[in-house]
């Protein structure tokens, strides 16, 4: 007998964006890195990085119930964190369909502060840059072609995995990870009332 993974629950933009004016907001759990955090996020939304929400996952469930949302940028690392939290014991939890992006074109508010690219662009400048770059200098030295297209190879095996190890190793600099979120702190913050 196989076992299927329960599909992610989602709630649109305007649904959450409704509940949020109408006081029923329900906890919102923004798994980006503090970086993005600090660059846009949903008002009221705490911020746990996935990396994070993986580490402390067992100390952050006796602080989370099921009415919880999880957001990233577009989705796709908050399906992560709602695997993750699952797997725990924390079913029925809800992902924001199509994350921060749809959340700002639904032109529901956002708190700002610097602006920061997001992931998904420096991993297409970076890949972007290497694969010119090695582009032409294979011109004038053979062999050096095959460094953009073992690029365009990861990037392809990133998008059938939906996941980016260039990503990963971006998340990692300085730009990125600004302060390491205390656990203590995250935990007061899910304490206190929404």
């Amino acid at each position: 007998m196989s076992t299927t993974p329960a599909p992610t629950r989602s709630l649109s933009p305007t649904v959450l964006h409704r509940l949020v004016q109408e006081g029923r907001a329900p906890r919102l759990l923004d798994v980006r890195t503090p970086a993005e955090f600090r660059t846009a996020h949903i008002p009221g939304s705490c911020n746990v990085p996935l990396a994070t929400l993986r580490e402390h996952r067992a100390e952050l469930l006796a602080h989370l119930d099921e009415d919880v949302v999880l957001v990233c940028r577009s989705g796709t690392r908050a399906a992560q964190a709602e695997k993750i939290l699952a797997d725990a014991g924390l079913p029925n939890l809800r992902v924001l369909e199509g994350g921060i992006v749809a959340w700002e074109t639904a032109g529901a508010p956002v708190n700002r502060g610097p602006e920061r690219w997001d992931m998904e662009r420096q991993v297409r400048l970076v890949a972007g840059s290497v694969v010119l770059t090695t582009g032409l200098v294979g011109v004038f030295v053979p062999g050096v072609h095959l460094i953009g297209t073992a690029i365009g190879a990861g990037l392809t095996y990133a998008a059938v995995r939906n996941s980016c190890a260039m990503g990963v190793m971006l998340s990692k600099l300085p730009y990125n990870r600004g302060p390491r979120p205390d656990i203590r702190r995250v935990i007061a913050d899910l304490q206190s009332p929404r």
